[in-house]
Formats: structure tokens, sequence, C-alpha cells
């Protein structure tokens, strides 16, 4: 990336301000940069001050226009490495020698919002990646759910209108939960698949690095003897797949609203880089038509219990931007950047975005030299005959059009020898009409098959969300329309939902979908390497913590990739039980549970009481558990959990007894943080979540 970085900045660049002094666009130093050049101290400002002139214009149009959708993002530079040769069905290099490594960059993001909404809404995420290959710029613009709103790109501009606050006051911002989008939901069926992804605790990720990725259409991979494969495109976090719930969410936007930014960046600066492995579902062309789905439909996914996920590869990101605006903010995708070796399909939600990509980086970053920015730059060759316009920072030379003798016929057409892009051959014919197929009119299908895949804490999550969603609905008439529809993915659902929106239930549904489920689908089998590495473990001291017991616990935690922070309720430090000072992270009022992945209450003499009449302390430990987090205490932080009085967990009550109950692990011994409690308490924070632990009286 270094030399890429370095041939980017071969033409105009900015100095290192550490070389020289300031200076002017045109080179030129400047000695003072804090007054105006005026006629005496008091009077007018005079136009002949050129660096005041050209200060003001550069901040006056320092702005660009933020994407319609996608507005806030957050973005890391990396690299992908195939695992083996892909020749059997693609041709694209980047995926035929595991030796060679292609830089990527990936943009994650929100997309209703804009720049200033907060990071953990209830939305869905970008998940764009664009591949520096050998060949050209690849763009692989996904998600992080499979499926979408709409099965056709005519649909778009209506629904984005549809989900943006509300024309006559601009509110909500960054929000779904309003009249115009359930009003747009309960008259499209088709959106009802996506809806159901969008009310589960996938629209709420824990972090991007704990986040799926889909390629959401269906494309095409092309061998070297220009035979083709359907191909649905996955990406699998490493460190497994993991949310947020509403209530932590809906919190973190006042506490920390940049909390997925800043969890990426913080990591990646750490050196635990995000790690995702590319598979893909293959499909072969003669099976196109064999299953009960269109797989140009959009909207639809291809079970994994049906068409196993093959591994192609893994991406690491191991580097954060140098300037979020000139590489984050001006980074252009686009689904039709591809590369020999992959194609298209009929797909007409991508067909749309094939041209509407283009054509709003046109107005975006100024007009159509964009891919001259360093961040759009490919390390492959460019030799084309477009000049001029907006921001052309190539001095060609030679002649500018095809064919010629002039220039010695360059750039010259390549060969018929595989080297060159070549669309796939595919016979098309059929009337002009403006119709959609009877195969993409089974709008209720897969949402079923997702509602039945979901284990019952899932199925409370996605009921409340819809509860909140269509509680902030003002029109009945919506509700009721909206309960409706639900009535054809599930009864139970239906009725939940209208229990808790003071709507009637609706008679039971003509249901023709079979109970169909697939596990891959529920959040309880997404683990990842089971690993605690980068999870934060917040710990709970006060004057009188046992810091033998402590450092002994944040050592054993820190070693398998954990994040310790010790919080008390004042910055500076605490005073051990043996009288020496013991550092502190953060101050309680500056942080909250929700920030944090798990909690350890280490034991010492005073500890205990102190922190049970700290209500700042207490809140946090109840949140942590109601939120179905690990919790750890050792020896009078055993006190602590008790306090919460959770009736029916079993908790340390003796000497040298780990008790270990659904996510709570404790240990009454003190002095010591044994291997035994140390491996419990590993293990619950890997689990991520408890939710069959009992609720709290209070």
């Amino acid at each position: 990336m270094t030399d890429r970085k370095e041939r980017q900045r071969e033409g105009y660049r900015a100095a290192d301000p550490a070389e020289g002094p300031l200076t002017t666009d045109q080179g030129v130093a400047v000695d003072h940069t804090d007054d105006s050049l005026t006629v005496g101290e008091r009077g007018p400002t005079l136009l002949e001050d050129f660096h005041f002139r050209e200060k003001l214009m550069h901040f006056d149009h320092e702005r660009i226009p933020e994407r319609v959708v996608h507005a806030r993002g957050a973005g890391a530079y990396g690299y992908f490495e195939p695992y083996e040769s892909c020749a059997e069905f693609t041709r694209a290099a980047f995926l035929q020698d595991p030796s060679v490594r292609t830089p990527v960059f990936v943009r994650f993001s929100t997309v209703a919002g804009p720049r200033g909404s907060a990071d953990t809404v209830r939305d869905v995420r970008g998940f764009a990646t664009k591949f520096y290959t050998s060949e050209g710029n690849y763009d692989l613009v996904g998600n992080n759910m499979p499926v979408f709103f709409i099965q056709d790109g005519i649909k778009f501009p209506d629904f984005v209108h549809a989900v943006k606050p509300e024309p006559q006051n601009e509110i909500p911002t960054g929000s779904s939960a309003h009249d115009t989008l359930w009003d747009f939901v309960s008259l499209q069926p088709e959106t009802l698949h996506m809806m159901m992804w969008l009310m589960s605790d996938r629209a709420i990720p824990r972090s991007y690095r704990m986040m799926q990725g889909f390629g959401v259409h269906t494309f095409r991979f092309v061998d070297a003897r220009g035979h083709g494969t359907l191909v649905k495109f996955h990406w699998k976090p490493k460190l497994g797949v993991h949310s947020l719930v509403w209530d932590e969410a809906q919190e973190c936007q006042g506490r920390d609203p940049d909390f997925n930014r800043r969890d990426l960046w913080q990591s990646i600066e750490a050196g635990e880089f995000p790690e995702y492995e590319l598979g893909a579902q293959l499909i072969p062309e003669e099976d196109e038509f064999g299953f009960d789905f269109d797989l140009l439909d959009a909207t639809k996914i291809v079970p994994e219990e049906q068409v196993p996920v093959r591994p192609l590869g893994r991406m690491v990101l191991d580097r954060n931007p140098d300037n979020f605006f000139a590489e984050t903010e001006q980074v252009a995708f686009h689904t039709a950047n591809v590369v020999p070796g992959i194609d298209f399909t009929d797909d007409p939600l991508l067909q749309a975005r094939n041209f509407s990509y283009l054509d709003t980086q046109l107005i975006r970053l100024g007009g159509p030299n964009f891919a001259q920015l360093p961040v759009n730059q490919p390390v492959a060759p460019v030799r084309t005959n477009q000049r001029d316009g907006y921001h052309q920072t190539a001095i060609h030379t030679g002649t500018s059009y095809s064919p010629n003798s002039l220039g010695g016929g360059c750039p010259a057409i390549a060969g018929a020898d595989g080297y060159a892009f070549s669309h796939y051959p595919e016979r098309l014919d059929g009337a002009k009409l403006r119709k959609r197929g009877e195969s993409f009119k089974d709008f209720y299908s897969q949402a079923a098959m997702f509602w039945n895949s979901m284990s019952d804490w899932e199925r409370q999550h996605i009921v409340d969300a819809f509860r909140f969603e269509l509680g902030k609905v003002g029109a009945v008439q919506v509700r009721e329309r909206t309960v409706e529809q639900l009535t054809h993915i599930d009864q139970g659902l239906a009725t939940a939902v209208a229990e808790g929106i003071g709507v009637a239930t609706p008679a039971v549904a003509n249901t023709e979908h079979k109970p169909l489920a697939s596990p891959a689908l529920s959040l309880t089998n997404l683990h990842g390497d089971g690993s605690i590495r980068t999870r934060r473990i917040a710990v709970l001291v006060t004057d009188g913590v046992d810091t033998g017991q402590l450092a002994q616990a944040q050592e054993a935690l820190s070693a398998q990739g954990a994040v310790v922070e010790a919080l008390a309720s004042h910055d500076g430090k605490v005073r051990g039980a043996d009288g020496n000072g013991y550092a502190v992270d953060r101050a309680l009022p500056t942080v909250a549970s929700v920030l944090y992945d798990a909690v350890l209450l280490p034991g010492g003499p005073t500890g205990t009481p102190e922190l049970r009449s700290d209500e700042t302390a207490m809140r946090f430990v109840r949140d942590a558990y109601r939120h179905g987090k690990a919790i750890g205490a050792l020896g009078s932080g055993v006190g602590i959990v008790s306090a919460l009085e959770p009736e029916g967990l079993h908790i340390a009550s003796g000497h040298g007894h780990v008790c270990a109950d659904r996510g709570v692990v404790t240990d009454a011994t003190t002095g010591t943080a044994s291997e035994e409690f140390t491996r419990a308490f590993t293990d619950a924070v890997a689990a991520h979540r408890h939710w069959s632990r009992p609720h709290l009286h209070f």
C-alpha cells in the first residue's frame, strides 16, 4: 500500500507542514494569518489581500454534497488474499493466486441518516469493498443484510423518499419509525422480508468488525472458457456476528454517537485488525430455475442449507485513512466496476444500481474525473481517450481518438487473448413491457422463514421493534394495514404486535407458504472463532480494592485479547487494600454499561459497601445484567451481584467455589482470580449474551 500511496501523490500534493512555512495555493510563503490586510488598524479590509480571499474561498467551498443514502460512514484499508485458485469457476485475477495480496478499501455506513446522525440507529449497514486488482478496480457494493426492500430500481426513489424524514418538518433524523415509511411498507408487501431483518437485532450491530456482509444480488462468475456460474457473495467476520439490543443502541446514541466508527478506528490502531472471510454460494447456470423463488429477486435469499457457502479467501483491514474527507468521504463505489471473470445478471434492482451509482458521483464529486482522486485510482494502468473536464489532473499528450495512425494506434484495443473484459453472451428476447414476472410475487414465504429461524429471545426483540416503530406512527390505518400484512407471515407475530400498538388483531390470513427455517439466520449460531479478542471488559474499582487479585484477572483477560478498563467514581487513582494507588482508566460518569461487553467486580475489604452505595455503579451492573452480558464477581464483589436479588440465579457463597450460571460467574474466595474462574468468565464473555437468566425485581 505504501508504494501505491506514493504513486497517488506524484502529482499535486500538500507539503509536510513541518518542512517549511505556511504558503498560499501557489506556494507563496505567508508570514501572518490572524489579521486581514486593512487601511489602518480599524479601517476596511482591502481586496488586494490575496491570502484572505483564497483562505475564505476554500472554506466557503470545502463541503461537497453528502450521499443521498449511506451518508454516514467509516473506512479502512487492508488486503484480500484467496485461499486457493478459483479458476474452475472464474478467471478474475485476484481470485487465482494465494500468494498475491490485493489491496482493498472498505467503507461501512448507515443508510438513512445524514452525516451528523448517530452510528447505532436501527438501520441497514453498508458494506462496500473496493478491490484494487491488477486488472482494474472491482467494487463489491453490499449491505449487512442479504436482501433489499424492493425488487425493481424504479421504486428506489419512492422508497428513499418514504424512509427519509417527513417532508413538512424534516423529522425524524436517521430513523424508520414514522408514518411515511410504514405507509409505503404496508402498501408494498415485497418489503416485508427486509423489514423482518430490519426489526431484528441485525439492524443494530455491536461493531462493524462483528457484522456480516452480503452482495445482495445474484452475480455471475465467468471462467476462461466463457462458462458462467451464478454467485451470491457473503462476508463472514472472524469474531462472529454480534449485536446491540435496542435499549443499548438508544443510550449509545447519547453516550457515544460515534460508537461503531470509534470501535473500528481504535481496533486498527491497537493492531487488532478486523478480519472477514469472503464466501460464495455457487449455482450452476442450468440450475437457475430450480428454486421455488426467482434468483433475480433481490428480496430473496438462497438458504445456506440449500446451497452452502464456499470459502474463497480472507480480508484483513490493517490501516486507517490519513484523511477522512480525502479518502472515506470521496471514495466512489459503483456496482458496475467489475473485472474480467465477474459479470451481471438481469436482476432489475442491480441494473438500476449500475446506472444510479455512476450518475450520482457526477453531482457529488463535481465532474467525470472522480476516478483520478487518490482513493479511487486503480493500481492497473489507465489508458483512455477521455479528456479534460472538471478536476482533470493528468497532462495528456498525443491523440485522443480511436482508431488513429498519428499516435501509432495507441492506446490499442486488447487482443482476443482473454485479457480484456467481455460480456457474457446471454441470449435475450421478448416483448417490451412494464410487468414483473409471476416468479417475483411470493412476498411472504421467506419473511416467514426468517421468523421461524429465530430463537425465542430474537423473536421477542422483533416484536418489541415492531411495537416501537409502529407506535411512532400516527395514522391508525397504517398501523392496521401493516399488522394485516404481518398475518401473512405469522399470526402469533401479528397478534403480539397488534396488542402492543392498540389495534385489533385481524383474522387469520390464508397462507400457502411452507413452514421453512434456516438455522444460519439466527444470531445464536454465529459466534465466530469463540475468542474474546477486543471485547471490552469494565472493572469497577473503589478504595480498598484487592489490587493483587485485580492485576491477576486483568493479566489473564488481556492475554486473551480483551480490552480491560478500570472504572471508578473519579479519575486518577484509587487506594488499594495494600495501600498503593491503582490507576483508573475512566470515570464512571463519562461512560456507561452499554459501551462494554462485560463487567468484572473484584473483591476488597472495603470495596463492596462503597460500590453498593454508589447508584451509578449499581446501575452499571444492573444494566449489564438486563442486557444479558457476562458478569464476573470475586470475593466481596459477589455481594454486589447478590444485592441485585436475581431470584433463581446460583451465586457462590463459600470459599473455594466457582459458580457459573447463565453468564454470571462468581467466586467468594479472596486473594486470587483462579484459573477456573478466569476460564468460566472467559466462556461467558465469548457467548456474548445470556438471555435465559431470571429477570431482576426493580
